[in-house]
């Protein structure tokens, strides 16, 4: 059995407290003896439910092994559509957001985030034997392609950076609706995270991975967990405990089932940095 699934279960949770006295919404919670809501979307190996409706995925993973270096177990899985989630978190239907969110200006003025625990580019999934040749973001504004993203996921503001915008940038809820899109000829590419684009092309003989070699440097990011900004205190001994957790023995062999490496660690990369460049 992994050692996540004693961790957490949707409905059924260990109570526990915390070993130090914080202030904000969250600590409120724990202090009451009710559950640390964790939001995120149907995100292959980010950040998904299992069959069960567990908090699975490598974000998941991370988020609920670290709260358990603090003590806290009892923890809820709460799945929504991605665009829901930074509103979830602000309207404190979730504590808590993971699933791949990374840190972006735009979103730092929304979201507190822990320190980064996870870095990835993008990948573009396009029609088997790629017969339009379209490999990043350029290939598409060039060839005056149609791509289709996630709506709220970083490529949007990635696509509107390089100029695809309006009818060539559709956007669909999640994967499931960009590979429906990518089938059916209404989009000639879709971009989202490599994990999810090499995850999908897997899946999927109709599709493929592009050259994510030639992707831009700039369209690396940093993912994190996003915290209400009220929870301040509460945050501060998250990046306490993950500091101690990230990149260990311990944690790398909890998310290689999720296909996470030594080669997606962030590195020295603050949250700091990662909202203020990207």
């Amino acid at each position: 059995m992994k050692v996540k699934k004693t961790l957490i279960a949707a409905s059924i949770a260990i109570a526990a407290t915390a070993t130090t006295a914080l202030a904000g919404p969250l600590q409120d919670r724990i202090d009451a003896g009710e559950t640390i809501r964790i939001g995120f979307a149907n995100i292959p190996l980010w950040g998904y439910p299992d069959e069960d409706g567990n908090a699975d995925g490598f974000t998941n993973d991370i988020a609920i092994q670290t709260l358990a270096k603090m003590g806290l177990t009892n923890v809820e899985a709460v799945v929504t559509d991605w665009g829901g989630l930074i509103p979830g978190l602000k309207a404190e239907r979730f504590d808590l957001i993971t699933g791949g969110m990374y840190i972006l200006n735009s979103r730092c003025e929304n979201v507190s985030f822990s320190e980064p625990v996870a870095k990835s580019g993008d990948g573009v999934l396009v029609p088997a034997g790629n017969p339009n040749n379209i490999n990043n973001y350029t290939d598409i504004l060039e060839g005056g392609f149609t791509m289709v993203t996630g709506a709220g996921y970083n490529t949007v503001e990635a696509a509107q950076r390089v100029g695809i915008d309006g009818d060539t940038l559709m956007q669909v809820p999640g994967p499931t609706e960009m590979v429906a899109a990518l089938k059916a000829g209404r989009a000639d590419a879709a971009i989202l995270t490599y994990f999810e684009a090499s995850h999908l092309a897997e899946d999927h003989d109709e599709i493929e991975l592009g050259d994510v070699s030639l992707m831009p440097i700039w369209s690396q990011n940093f993912a994190g967990i996003g915290f209400r900004h009220e929870d301040q205190d509460f945050l501060a001994s998250f990046n306490e405990a993950l500091a101690g957790y990230l990149g260990t023995d311990e944690m790398m062999a909890v998310v290689a089932e999720h296909e996470y490496t030594v080669d997606h660690l962030p590195g020295d990369t603050t949250a700091e940095w990662a909202c203020a460049n990207r």
